[in-house]
């Protein structure tokens, strides 16, 4: 099973209406636009797809309507966000019916931290009661799981089946793939620096960077695989640049921004998260222009 999550895996973007609700055929829309850009996988409910705001009801809808578009040609990974082990064994059996490839779960994510031993027992207790394998979503910033603490639950739990290290700390990453488990996974979710997490052996990534500009994230992944490192480097430049404008407290947006100046209509964020600002605009469009200019691709008439 770890062995099929590897590549470009975005994290879907979930679009809402005016109103706050789920535009479904938006939705729906992106999930194709996403496979003809010949990602990977697709995440469903992660944080660029506003996976905390999401009901019970909403997720099941979302990873519905997304099992049944990519039917089975594409890894799918479902993002659980939840803030106790209880809560996350709901979210997992409301979709069990479908199939799915990976869960991708945080760790807890309120005020109080539990202890490593806690820790190991909630995914301990995650693993014996779901049936997929899962992921760990290290990316709480009071809660964040050291190398040594990950290595350990990855060696007792065969079913947690890797790592989605985030955050921007690229040590860390190197850290444990140096000790990564047989079989286990390291995905790197440290936006501004694909490239070097794709050099040093990263098996994949799920991130906001694949989710706001899948193609040249194909791209890149490529020319590390086939080792045109002046190709992934040219990349890499207008990557860390675009991403240096769609970064800030409101991502997810910025992500539907982008996607939308593609051709690919992408929602509004959910309140309270504002839309992007007219200096984020007018900072996102000519880096994604740029960006995509690399491999002759231009924007749509709409967005010039």
């Amino acid at each position: 099973m770890a062995a099929t999550l590897s590549g470009i895996i975005p994290p879907i973007p979930t679009p809402f209406t005016a109103d706050g609700e789920i535009d479904l055929k938006a939705f729906r829309a992106q999930v194709r636009f996403l496979l003809g850009q010949r990602v990977h996988g697709v995440c469903v409910g992660g944080s660029t797809g506003e996976g905390h705001t999401l009901s019970l009801d909403e997720f099941r809808m979302l990873m519905e309507a997304c099992a049944e578009e990519v039917n089975g040609r594409v890894p799918l990974v479902a993002g659980i966000i939840a803030n106790s082990t209880r809560d996350a064994i709901a979210r997992a059996r409301a979709v069990e019916h479908l199939k799915i490839d990976a869960l991708q779960i945080t760790p807890v994510h309120y005020l109080f931290k539990p202890d490593e031993d806690a820790t190991l027992g909630h995914f301990r207790t995650l693993t014996e009661s779901v049936a997929p394998p899962i992921v760990i979503y290290n990316v709480i910033p009071w809660n964040y799981l050291s190398p040594a603490l990950l290595l350990r639950i990855m060696n007792a739990l065969p079913k947690v089946i890797g790592v989605k290290q985030s955050a921007g700390d690229l040590k860390l990453m190197a850290d444990l793939l140096l000790d990564v488990p047989p079989g286990k996974v390291i995905l790197t979710a440290i936006d501004a620096l694909l490239y070097p997490s794709f050099a040093l052996g990263a098996h994949g990534t799920i991130a906001a960077n694949p989710a706001a500009a899948p193609g040249p994230c194909v791209a890149l992944w490529d020319a590390v695989q086939r080792g045109d490192h002046v190709k992934a480097l040219a990349l890499h430049k207008a990557l860390l640049r675009f991403w240096n404008a769609i970064v800030g407290d409101n991502l997810p947006a910025c992500v539907k921004y982008a996607l939308t100046l593609q051709g690919c209509p992408a929602g509004l964020p959910r309140q309270p998260m504002p839309a992007p600002t007219p200096a984020q605009k007018a900072a996102i469009e000519p880096a994604l222009r740029a960006l995509l200019a690399i491999d002759g691709v231009a924007l749509p008439a709409a967005a010039e």
